[in-house]
């Protein structure tokens, strides 16, 4: 399976029209933090014990998301792909237009952040990619995505 949408109102998917904090890891977490061409991602995953069902070989996994356009020239979200790999080597892509039905416009300064998840069919697995996003002048260019861990932590020594 492959990544899906949680909606859960404009607070986990919004565009700020200011300078945002970078997203903080709670302990024991790993982030991931790109910056691409003046395109800084972060992405913050959580494990979610009440959702996955071990016995069944199902973990299910979010992400946050936060895109901030740290450039000087404004930029549009025009498409993802990722790269996702559980710990049996397993690789899956998924590629499609914008993210949670948005293709966000970003001018310099702004962020757009929204949560998604990833159902695992193994405890530990990994995510990376990239958006590819358009400037205002027209260039099309990929912000890439650094590879971060997807992990049930009552499992992982």
């Amino acid at each position: 399976m492959g990544p899906g949408i949680i909606r859960r109102g404009l607070s986990d998917m919004q565009l700020l029209r200011r300078p945002t904090l970078p997203i903080m890891p709670r302990l024991g977490e790993r982030v991931s933090n790109t910056l691409t061409r003046g395109i800084r991602i972060e992405v913050l995953p959580t494990y979610h014990r009440e959702h996955s069902d071990p016995v069944r070989d199902y973990w299910f996994f979010s992400y946050t998301i936060q895109i901030t356009n740290e450039g000087t020239e404004q930029v549009q979200l025009l498409s993802r792909h990722w790269v996702i790999t559980d710990a049996t080597g397993k690789t899956q892509h998924v590629k499609g237009p914008g993210v949670v039905g948005e293709t966000p416009i970003l001018a310099p300064g702004e962020a757009f952040s929204y949560t998604s998840f990833c159902p695992l069919k193994t405890s530990l697995g990994s995510m990376h990619g990239s958006f590819q996003m358009r400037s205002g002048t027209g260039d099309s260019f990929d912000a890439l995505i650094d590879p971060f861990v997807l992990e049930d932590p009552e499992t992982i020594n």
